[in-house]
């Protein structure tokens, strides 16, 4: 097992560039006055952030956790058009989807997401046939303009030489579509950083315990620092609820009598080690409105997802043996028993849905956004997916503009004229990078593993080059974190240097993929904390 305990100063001394220090970072947001106090850190606080920071705004934003630490890394990975919405009949929704999906992968994130061929098994008996499907698919890729291929029908042979996990009995045939797929932890973060390069100031780990008002006014919070217990406050023009499944606890922050605006819904995921390989996905319909995936994802197997209502502690969301059971059940419809032994299980992870208030079945209610203004003027922000956060940020900012009196004031760029497809921080094609990696080792010292200058490339894009710089300057940063896996130390370096780390959860769940591997072991989960203690 490779442990830093024989060089306890490794990475102790902050690359040149770093982040200014959480001291200095409090210091500023306590001292500056803000047009924007974005409050929530998940994908659709960041989105805005990162959008508002284009438009010229002095923008801050603050989470009570990591970025991206609850629902925001809590989802199924994918960017997609949204396959099932063609049965309610939302062509344009469908549309609108795939326009964003393609935008994100081909012109502003081709480094962070990558094409997945999804497999939709129809099988005797089940709650669709092969002519409806088959449709389906060719409407769906239609709706795309083709730019994943036409959709169609495959034979049961040829699916299961892509999935040899695949259930063949009474397997009739199987409808081919295409779309994307994340790491949106990692999506996340480099949209921090977008937002950062944009000007907008950042701090995670910091808790808001309170909000100030001025002449009934919201106009900031009251922060603590989770990190060092230091409070300090934000004073901003305008402050943005953007909390996720906590939005309704802000919003009483404001108005004790506020009326609850959204209900939550839990999604579970399990994390399996594969039996064999997966050339492709498995969306296996389960009644006329339910899907389960399994999806190829960081080398493992993905499966999920539940669809239930909510009514606990956001921040004690959990997969329960009920989840487990559930989502192995389903996924026995197409996969072989062997590859759903609960032995192969490397992590389970659960997130909320952030949904419109009201009735009926969770799993039949819209994706869509609930916008709402608090009587002291904050504005409340939730729901929507992940495919469109771009397009969220967008749509928010352009609700702050329109709102009455302009309390952003009216010298700033309209989001409207901002640039359509911005790219992420590291932008790049992730296969030139990863050959530039293996051929620009150290003369000296050993070249870097295929499966790390992969790794890097498809998680860092371009930045790849500065992890590389730092491993070849000091070789026990090159060095492998645990063996199965392809992260090396020099990505524990960077993470807190340059991605804001602040735990070993930050760094091990979210910056790497060494806990849904099931590695993140006690002894490197120290090693981690000593590297992060500065």
């Amino acid at each position: 097992m490779t442990t830093l305990q024989s060089v306890p100063a490794l990475g102790t001394h902050p690359a040149s560039g770093s982040l200014p220090s959480r001291a200095e970072t409090r210091d500023q947001l306590s001292k500056a006055t803000y047009d924007l106090l974005v409050i929530g850190g998940g994908i659709l606080g960041i989105s805005t952030a990162w959008h508002a920071a284009q438009s010229g705004l002095r923008v801050a934003l603050v989470d009570a956790g990591d970025f991206a630490g609850a629902t925001s890394s809590a989802s199924s990975k994918l960017l997609h058009g949204g396959l099932r919405y063609l049965q309610t009949g939302a062509v344009k929704l469908v549309a609108e989807n795939h326009f964003e999906r393609r935008a994100v992968s081909r012109q502003v994130a081709p480094h962070l997401a990558n094409p997945l061929t999804f497999y939709l098994p129809v099988y005797k008996g089940g709650p669709h046939g092969a002519a409806k499907l088959g449709a389906g698919v060719f409407a769906y890729s239609a709706l795309s303009a083709f730019g994943d291929g036409v959709g169609h029908l495959l034979s049961p042979a040829k699916a299961a030489q892509d999935v040899p996990e695949l259930r063949t009995d009474n397997l009739k045939a199987v409808a081919v579509y295409g779309d994307d797929q994340m790491n949106d932890a990692r999506m996340a973060l480099m949209t921090v950083r977008a937002a950062v390069d944009a000007g907008a100031t950042v701090l995670n780990h910091a808790e808001v315990t309170g909000l100030r008002f001025t002449k009934g006014r919201v106009t900031g919070a009251e922060l603590k620092d989770r990190t060092s217990g230091d409070e300090f406050g934000v004073t901003a023009r305008l402050v943005l609820n953007a909390t996720g499944p906590w939005v309704d606890h802000l919003r009483k922050m404001e108005d004790p009598n506020a009326a609850p605006s959204i209900r939550l819904s839990k999604g579970a995921h399990l994390v399996l080690k594969r039996t064999s390989p997966w050339k492709a996905a498995l969306a296996t319909p389960i009644d006329k409105y339910r899907i389960t995936f399994a999806l190829p994802w960081e080398d493992m197997l993905l499966l999920g997802t539940t669809d239930e209502e909510y009514e606990g502690d956001p921040g004690q969301v959990e997969v329960t043996e009920k989840d487990t059971a559930q989502i192995l059940d389903e996924a026995a419809f197409s996969i072989r028993d062997q590859q759903l032994s609960r032995d192969l299980i490397t992590y389970a992870f659960a997130g909320l849905r952030v949904l419109p208030g009201g009735p009926g079945d969770t799993s039949k209610a819209k994706r869509e956004t609930v916008v709402t203004e608090g009587r002291g003027g904050m504005l409340s922000v939730a729901g929507g997916k992940w495919t469109t956060f771009r397009h969220i940020g967008r749509t928010v900012m352009k609700k702050l503009e329109q709102l009455p009196g302009h309390p952003l004031g009216e010298d700033y760029e309209s989001v409207s004229t901002l640039p359509k497809r911005l790219p992420l921080p590291g932008i790049a094609n992730p296969n030139a990078v990863a050959h530039r990696l293996l051929v620009d080792g150290p003369a000296p010292g050993p070249r870097m593993a295929a499966d790390t200058a992969k790794h890097l490339a498809t998680h860092y894009g371009s930045l790849s080059f500065d992890i590389a710089r730092m491993a070849n300057e000091n070789p026990d940063l090159a060095r492998r974190i645990h063996p199965d896996a392809p992260e090396i130390w020099a990505q524990v370096a960077y993470a807190r240097d340059h991605e804001w780390a602040e735990t070993a959860d930050d760094v091990l769940r979210r910056r790497t993929t060494l806990t849904i591997r099931g590695l993140a072991t006690d002894e490197i989960r120290a090693d981690v904390e000593k590297m992060l203690d500065k």
